[in-house]
């Protein structure tokens, strides 16, 4: 195009994009005419990576090309081919890590292929249209299981990590396993292939063949299979659910607000429900959502349980599927009372001995807008149940919006499996695999040995920068503060996690212990971190409280790198996760800590992190679903990081969404925003150089930098040149200026140490009489004086008094030799 600007002949920049004008007049788009290509937002030049890949060692020719077949937006993915040089054989794994280090996240091609040759045209340039395009999954050639036990695992792999086809080749980490899922694949290898395989094994062979060959030399698992359990006449809690339930009877949540009111009055706000908001709008059908709300009720048990006691001992007690009365809270209500209502309905307790842990409200805002709230006490399940009570929900809605009615035919409608077994099912297996309550040789001993010892000596509580003294009692009155952590900082992140042998999550962890550590926590850094609790098979399906919680220790001593930090973090996490089938509750109670009022035991921060699931809010037929923000929180922990990850339509770093849940007793909002700052910032100060010592990290934001450095330091102040004492006109020395204060105020206190104190005359007045004593001993301009003597009213006088006498002062510390 012409440049409307320049001279005349001159023409605007060009873009690069191929195009031509219409005879319509409208620019059509041809393509590009260069090889640049746009994957995920980025625009990248193909000729910058075929220079990285050509500069490695043992690659005498490469070609990066972009070809369909992938998903997202634009459909396509980088593809790299590469020839190798005479004498050497090229490690695809090891040219993607060492690509990795040179270039962007978004620039390492998803697939490599070796060839003999680039296939060239006649006239010898790149014949990009003959380069195989491969049968490729997650960047690597497909090679198919060779024995039973790779095959299984291949299936165990696509199973857990939702993908279509694993080959032998593919890496669990690559495919997007992470630490949580790490734990539910070693359950499932103990289930189908009953062996026993430690986790840090699947760290340091994470694809399929490499896990396969190491499979031999593991221990034949000796653990009892889970499955339908005989009922006894009273049935127990799980370890984690007597704890939830002796918090609830502590907190009184489940107690009548006024003492004396017959039980009728409304219920003290728990610490421990779950509430989950959406908003449907579109033709709902309310009938079949009443009738698919009471069909998750009766197909989970554990969602028509209370929990009353006999002398002091709670018991499970299940409520029959015909008995359970559930109803379905419905209400109109304008679109600006929704929030309010919505936070008022999730800060209801539950009286856990009456009543079922399910509430569900249906807020009507118009005819076609609606907003649900599900809240569901944590005693009764965790994050993971949500999934599956969405799941349900939606299946059993369509079934019923299909025409189904009866149980039955609500159930083979829905096309969800029956259950194998319930909760109860294994609260009881639960107690015989971990060995009961004091069971010296259960299943637990050895276990609790390694938490025994790691935990030695643990601090009480970890002190952070709190703008509020602890209260004696937690009132739990929480807030949050939002945090982002971009994706290419998410990528950056997820490439040091690689090259560290390491999951995202420990990077993450061995991020918030440096800063932890950086705000003045210490150097021994204790951080709770949950898992799911769901390795044995058959528990995917089921609503009910599982999850487990783990101990981090860490230790930030030392002047250390964050690259050695990340391997203490590692090897830390990988310890922890061997031992994770200790029920944190059953720790509590055999390390016996210091018990307070005012903090949760052993811990005090929690670092919590999941990948976003698009199944985790339901698809309800002919409805739009869309999540609805609960402004209600509450705090367990003094402080909580919370982060989620999210992937990119092609399966690329898509960025983390962080949220930090505090204790409103300890902290402002203002203080945990300008926290999740800093941990954004030490994370991209890592990811660019992970040698950096930790002390080395600025985790200043520029305001705050030049608050300390500038104005809390900008002592200059404006001064007379002279003042009057005594009716004399003086030089403005500090002397005269000390000489002019006590004048003017000469009863006001100058002076406290202790219970002694010295007015402004009292002080001008001994300094006066050392001046003199000085004076007459020679002492004078250009004498320096030395000052020994403790701190104290009489240091104070000596300073003056060597100034008053002219003299310099030289203070020495009594202390020395």
């Amino acid at each position: 195009m012409a440049c409307p600007y320049g001279a005349a002949g001159e023409r605007m920049y060009r873009t690069g994009d191929l195009a031509r004008w219409r005879s319509d007049g409208v620019l059509e788009f041809l393509g590009r005419a260069d090889a640049q290509v746009k994957l995920r937002g980025f625009r990248i030049e193909p000729g910058e990576i075929e220079a990285a890949l050509v500069a490695q060692d043992g690659v005498s020719a490469a070609a990066v090309v972009a070809r369909g077949g992938g998903v997202g937006a634009s459909g396509l993915r980088l593809i790299g081919y590469v020839v190798a040089a005479a004498g050497h054989v090229i490690d695809v794994a090891a040219l993607r890590l060492a690509l990795g280090l040179r270039l962007p996240d978004y620039m390492v091609p998803s697939a490599f292929v070796v060839l003999d040759r680039l296939p060239l045209t006649a006239n010898g340039k790149l014949d990009r249209r003959a380069l195989p395009e491969p049968e490729i999954l997650s960047g690597r050639v497909y090679r198919a299981p060779r024995s039973p036990a790779e095959e299984l695992l291949c299936s165990l792999y696509a199973e857990l990590l939702g993908v279509r086809r694993v080959g032998v080749d593919d890496n669990f980490f690559e495919l997007g396993g992470h630490s949580l899922l790490a734990i539910r694949l070693i359950g499932r290898i103990r289930a189908v292939l009953g062996v026993e395989v430690p986790i840090r094994v699947l760290f340091e062979a994470a694809s399929v063949a490499a896990l396969a060959e190491r499979l031999s030399d593991q221990p034949a698992s000796r653990r009892l299979p889970l499955g339908i359990e005989p009922r006894p006449a009273e049935l127990p809690l799980s370890y984690a659910q007597r704890r939830l339930w002796f918090l609830d009877r502590l907190e009184g949540s489940g107690a009548a607000a006024e003492a004396g009111d017959g039980g009728g009055g409304a219920l003290r706000p728990s610490t421990y429900v779950i509430p989950v908001a959406v908003r449907l709008k579109g033709a709902l059908d309310r009938g079949a959502l009443r009738g698919a709300i009471g069909d998750v009720v009766e197909r989970h048990e554990s969602l028509r349980t209370r929990f009353p006691e006999r002398g002091g001992v709670p018991r499970q007690e299940i409520v029959s599927a015909s008995a359970a009365s559930f109803a379905l809270e419905e209400r109109g209500l304008a679109a600006g009372e929704v929030a309010a209502a919505v936070a008022a309905a999730a800060g209801r307790g539950f009286d856990l001995a009456q009543e079922l842990p399910l509430r569900v409200y249906l807020f009507e805002v118009a005819a076609d807008e609606h907003v649900l709230l599900l809240c569901l006490h944590h005693i009764a399940g965790d994050g993971w149940s949500l999934r599956v009570l969405w799941r349900d929900l939606a299946a059993f809605y369509r079934a019923r919006c299909g025409g189904a009615v009866s149980g039955s035919a609500v159930l083979a409608a829905s096309g969800l499996a029956p259950l194998g077994i319930q909760y109860a099912d294994y609260t009881l297996w639960q107690q015989r695999v971990l060995g009961g309550d004091g069971a010296s040789e259960g299943g637990l001993s050895g276990q609790l040995s390694y938490w025994r010892e790691r935990l030695a000596g643990l601090p009480d509580r970890i002190e952070l920068p709190f703008d509020h003294a602890r209260p004696a009692v937690s009132s739990h009155r929480g807030g949050r503060v939002g945090f982002v952590i971009d994706a290419a900082l998410h990528g950056a992140l997820s490439g040091l996690a690689r090259q560290a042998g390491a999951s995202l999550f420990m990077v993450l962890h061995a991020g918030l212990a440096a800063l932890l550590s950086r705000l003045g926590a210490g150097d021994d850094i204790v951080i709770g971190s949950p898992v799911s609790g769901r390795g044995e098979p058959g528990l995917d399906d089921l609503i009910g409280f599982f999850v487990n919680t783990l101990v981090l220790r860490i230790d930030t001593s030392g002047p250390v790198s964050f690259r050695a930090l990340l391997e203490r973090a590692r090897a830390c996490d990988l310890a922890a996760y061997q031992h994770a089938e200790v029920p944190f509750e059953r720790l509590v109670e055999e390390l016996n800590p210091a018990r307070s009022l005012s903090r949760h035991p052993l811990f005090q921060v929690m670092l919590a992190y999941e990948t976003a699931d698009a199944a985790a809010q339901p698809e309800l037929a002919g409805v739009s679903v869309s999540a609805e923000p609960v402004s209600w929180a509450s705090a367990k922990f003094d402080l909580s990081v919370a982060l989620i990850e999210h992937r990119a339509a092609d399966g690329g770093a898509g960025g983390l969404e962080g949220v930090l849940e505090y204790a409103a007793d300890l902290f402002d909002a203002g203080t945990v925003e300008r926290l999740g700052g800093r941990l954004v910032r030490l994370l991209g100060a890592v990811a660019a150089d992970a040698e950096r010592l930790l002390g080395s990290i600025d985790i200043l934001e520029g305001s705050e930098r030049r608050t300390i450095l500038e104005r809390w330091n900008d002592t200059a102040r404006v001064l007379p040149s002279h003042v009057t004492v005594g009716g004399e006109r003086l030089a403005a020395t500090l002397p005269s200026l000390f000489a002019a204060q006590a004048e003017r105020t000469p009863e006001a206190v100058a002076v406290v140490c202790g219970e002694r104190t010295l007015s402004y005359a009292a002080l001008d007045a001994h300094a006066n009489r050392l001046a003199h004593h000085l004076r007459g001993l020679g002492v004078g301009p250009e004498t320096v004086v030395g000052l020994c003597v403790e701190r104290s009213p009489e240091m104070l006088v000596g300073l003056l008094g060597i100034l008053k006498a002219g003299a310099a002062y030289l203070p020495l510390d009594p202390e020395y030799p």
